[in-house]
């Protein structure tokens, strides 16, 4: 750690969510001081009264947006939440990006324009979709229907998008002004990544390719907003084409290691019963 970063107080938005609760983890076994940024803790994005007693004091900043990056908004609140941190002397802001999401390039451009001394992370599809948040339930239900076909993707560990957000906050200079790509180590098909769950597991489990726009009216069925709905078939549909089908090589040029393979996630994951029926 630089001397800059000693003592270092950082804010972390979606401190419970997946990448924030190992963000902040990981910045406490830095040696940072984290403060955790939560409706529960009195910090609420849709309200900017509670945003300065939040900033206030800080030396850094981790920005997930509760919304999708790309999402109707989401650029306008990121820049004006940077903006606030920028004038209460937080300038050192990373933001978690999606790879390849143009709908999240306006996200990003509102960070950059804030004047702050800014990271982005574009982070490939998490690992932990498999065994937290929606998805979960359909692979213990021995079915996962999703409308990614037969697209490879480099799922990353979160726990590497975390390390990399903490080295980002504590190389100094290092990394002010980078975009900073992070992939797993391997290419797999949502179907081969199922399989390699149902090969450690045990079980049978099955995954079915479906157009993104069954998909997105299945969401409105379930309850979703049409809106929400139909901006999700949208980005499936243009993320969800190729363009990701690459590994980078970010995590290792950040953390001097090669990232966590999905391998291992799926071997930690089972041995704690995660995908039992």
């Amino acid at each position: 750690m630089t001397q800059d970063t000693k003592n270092m107080t950082i804010v972390v938005t979606g401190a419970t969510g997946r990448t924030g609760s190992r963000v902040a983890r990981a910045a406490g076994a830095a040696g940072l001081t984290v403060r955790a940024a939560s409706r529960a803790t009195g910090f609420d994005w849709a309200d900017r009264s509670t945003w300065a007693e939040t900033l206030r004091g800080a030396g850094a900043a981790y920005l997930v947006h509760p919304a999708d990056v790309g999402a109707p908004g989401t650029a306008e609140a990121v820049g004006e939440l940077a903006g606030t941190a920028v004038g209460l002397g937080v300038r050192r802001l990373v933001l978690l990006s999606a790879r390849g999401e143009d709908q999240a390039l306006p996200t990003e451009e509102a960070l950059r324009a804030s004047g702050a001394d800014w990271t982005v992370v574009r982070a490939a599809w998490f690992a932990q979709n498999f065994s937290e948040g929606p998805l979960v339930a359909e692979v213990r239900g021995g079915e996962l229907v999703f409308p990614a076909g037969e697209v490879a993707e480099p799922f990353v560990d979160v726990r590497d998008i975390a390390e990399v957000v903490v080295a980002a906050v504590t190389g100094g200079e290092r990394y002010v002004g980078r975009t900073l790509s992070v992939t797993g180590p391997r290419l797999l098909t949502w179907g081969e990544a199922v399989a390699e769950i149902a090969a450690t597991t045990g079980r049978s489990l099955a995954y079915r390719a479906v157009p993104a726009r069954d998909y997105g009216e299945a969401l409105v069925g379930l309850g979703v907003p049409s809106e929400e709905a139909a901006f999700l078939t949208g980005l499936f549909e243009t993320l969800l084409d190729g363009r990701n089908a690459r590994v980078e090589d970010g995590v290792r040029q950040v953390l001097g290691r090669g990232p966590r393979d999905f391998a291992d996630f799926v071997a930690e994951e089972a041995g704690a019963g995660t995908w039992k029926a």
